[in-house]
């Protein structure tokens, strides 16, 4: 969340073609990070459910080339979804 020279609390916007980080946040609450990166976590909880393999989602989602960077590219999948997981379930 931002907060404007009001002082007055905004929301980060989603973008679809946020710059994406290696890692995802760890914190136990929503960051703004993660309220950038919503659509990303949402398509890559799409393709899981799909049943779309991990180096096809890591090039098209997350665009990390798994042919030419694999272990980034896995790893990167594996933070992702894994905080899109923790999204759907975490109580707030």
């Amino acid at each position: 969340m931002r907060t404007t020279v009001e002082g007055e609390a905004t929301l980060t916007k989603p973008r679809i073609d946020a710059p994406i980080l290696d890692q995802t946040p760890t914190a136990d609450q929503l960051t703004d990070y993660d309220r950038l990166h919503l659509i990303t976590y949402i398509r890559l909880l799409d393709a899981d459910t799909d049943g779309i393999p991990w180096e096809e989602a890591s090039h098209s989602i997350l665009h990390i080339d798994p042919k030419t960077e694999p272990e980034r590219a896995r790893r990167a999948h594996r933070s992702y979804l894994a905080r899109a997981q923790w999204m759907t379930l975490a109580v707030y």
